[in-house]
């Protein structure tokens, strides 16, 4: 029975964990838009001129960035909602908003994936400030709200009036930008990136879909997709294909970046602190060059 003082998660854990095991079935943590993302943590990692030794890699990713990370010496311990992936590789099974680690354990926390299906976000990250040392560093990607409008569109339009839920809801930039300053990390830095997919079949972007974990884990009674209603779809993807017999798909990505606090990181000057005014600097007369 749901407490009264309790709110209703919005996610189902063990359908998530179903899932996220499925996906790890299929793909076996490779599918396409992890690795982007993986691969745009790790360039982004190396512009980084410090030195990291312990590092929790969390998503299905972790398998491949393991071994990156093991090439610069750091060690890593890989996380993850569902139980196939980290039992290949003896690794740690737990959700992101209940992480099983003592605070300041890792001076790396790389997560690939998985914040846009937490139940307790602004909880996850908190956690994820304390796990780091003081000065530690959080790198995240996940995708964002601006993700699979085609499809949407294709399956709102299949189901006429009887419309539900079929991949979970994201979220959207501005609002991650929002919590990861409120949960404490400093110098924070949000930005996305969008991938402009072309899919000849509706099957194949539903199995990557698949792959990547992205079905709906959303709480309570979910009505699956009909076969009446998937080959509805189906046939309207074919119908709105151009000339090449293609249809486009948009994926936005999420990219994250925020540090635990440390006296010695820059902090931003005291407010009324400056000596000119803006309207002054904005009205300085120009000087030849």
């Amino acid at each position: 029975m749901q407490q009264a003082d309790k709110p209703k998660e919005l996610f189902d854990r063990e359908r998530r964990r179903r899932f996220r095991d499925r996906a790890f079935f299929r793909a076996q943590g490779n599918d396409f838009v992890g690795q982007i993302m993986a691969n745009e943590i790790f360039d982004r990692l190396s512009l980084v001129k410090r030195n990291f030794n312990r590092c929790l890699l969390i998503g299905q990713s972790g398998h491949y960035l393991a071994s990156s990370l093991r090439e610069r010496g750091i060690e890593s311990v890989i996380a993850d909602s569902g139980f196939a992936s980290v039992a290949a590789i003896q690794g740690i099974q737990c959700d992101e908003d209940r992480v099983p680690f003592a605070d300041h354990s890792f001076d790396l926390v790389i997560n690939v994936g998985t914040l846009d299906s937490v139940n307790d976000l602004p909880g996850a990250l908190v956690l994820t400030r304390r796990l780091l040392k003081p000065d530690g560093l959080l790198l995240a990607s996940f995708i964002g709200a601006e993700s699979f409008t085609t499809l949407k569109s294709l399956l709102m339009q299949a189901e006429g009036d009887r419309v539900a839920p079929h991949i979970h809801p994201q979220i959207d930039i501005r609002t991650v930008g929002d919590l990861v300053s409120r949960v404490g990390l400093t110098l924070p830095v949000i930005d996305s990136d969008g991938l402009d997919l072309r899919y000849r079949e509706f099957d194949k972007l539903i199995n990557d879909i698949r792959d990547m974990g992205g079905s709906n884990v959303l709480n309570g009674n979910i009505r699956p997709l009909s076969r009446a209603v998937y080959e509805r779809a189906k046939e309207m993807f074919h119908k709105q294909s151009d000339a090449d017999g293609k249809i486009s798909e948009h994926v936005e990505l999420i990219y994250l970046c925020g540090w635990a606090p440390h006296p010695d990181q820059p902090a931003p000057a005291r407010r009324g602190s400056g000596q000119i005014s803006l309207k002054t600097a904005l009205n300085k007369p120009k000087t030849d060059l």
